[in-house]
């Protein structure tokens, strides 16, 4: 559900920037906006915490959020929680919002389009933001991070976007990357997986370095909603055969990310030899400290 606000013009935003209205913090939510697409008001408060922008508390930050709503420059969304306990606050950008970053030279590529965008994909970008938000506040190692990185299937003819982003992690000068793909159960959900693998497939197979910006193979990690739904997800990457040779692929799922540490959120399918069944097992990764 969204919210409708009546007509703004240019000229009056222009004149709360004069007056100190729409400060630096205005400006610094928006690019967190722009960043990220779709974005929670918690999300933000942990982001500008990351970047040390002092807003002083959730309610000065929601006030901030408010006069920007008002202004046409964002729009907020109310979705309700999965369990029913609440609703929470979802914001991208508006028109008005793209005429004042554009204008201070920044790119924005938002486009009206963007804000009809399905349920579900808006729910893939916010559990990605948590994945990115928990590595970059629990992880020593943690050194920088990609909201949309793009990836070529160099085979298919494609480029395609990781739904939940990229992280860099480095320690003692060396470096990897984990590619997060967010897949949530909706409508078709086990066929748009089966077709996004095959272009990762298609990437890791044929991959060089240098291909996308990688030096090195990036650890791809699928992060489901719950356990069932990662073997519902390996299922169907299994029985469609389009597991990756190259990698050992990785799952996790939303509740994983709340852990204090994530040095155990990971697990993997392995095929025990005696049974021939997958078992599941926890990868624990020291790097994650």
């Amino acid at each position: 559900m969204t919210e409708k606000i009546g007509y703004v013009s240019m000229n009056q935003i222009v004149q709360k920037i004069n007056l100190g209205h729409i400060n630096d913090l205005h400006f610094a939510i928006l690019d967190l906006v722009n960043e990220f697409e779709f974005i929670t008001s918690r999300q933000l408060c942990q982001m500008l915490d990351y970047k040390g922008i002092e807003y002083k508390s959730q309610d000065k930050l929601n006030n901030k959020l408010e006069q920007l709503v008002k202004s046409k420059i964002l729009t907020r969304y109310y979705f309700s929680s999965e369990d029913g306990q609440g609703i929470y606050r979802i914001y991208c950008l508006e028109k008005m919002g793209k005429y004042l970053l554009t204008s201070r030279g920044t790119e924005c590529k938002w486009q009206q389009s963007d804000n009809t965008k399905p349920v579900a994909m808006i729910k893939k970008r916010l559990a990605g933001n948590q994945v990115l938000i928990a590595y970059l506040k629990k992880v020593k190692a943690f050194d920088e991070y990609v909201v949309k990185p793009s990836l070529t299937a160099k085979t298919l003819g494609k480029t395609f976007k990781a739904t939940g982003g990229a992280i860099k992690l480095t320690k003692n000068s060396k470096s990897i990357t984990f590619v997060f793909e967010v897949i949530r159960r909706e409508e078709d959900w086990k066929k748009k997986l089966v077709d996004k693998m095959k272009m990762y497939k298609d990437f890791y197979e044929n991959f060089v370095p240098g291909d996308s910006g990688f030096m090195s193979l990036p650890q791809l990690i699928i992060v489901c909603e719950d356990e069932l739904h990662t073997k519902e997800a390996f299922k169907e990457i299994v029985t469609n055969g389009v597991e990756i040779s190259k990698i050992k692929l990785y799952f996790t799922t939303d509740l994983r990310q709340i852990e204090e540490n994530l040095t155990k959120t990971l697990i993997e399918f392995k095929l025990d030899e005696v049974s021939n069944k997958y078992k599941v097992e926890d990868v624990e990764l020291k790097l994650l400290d």
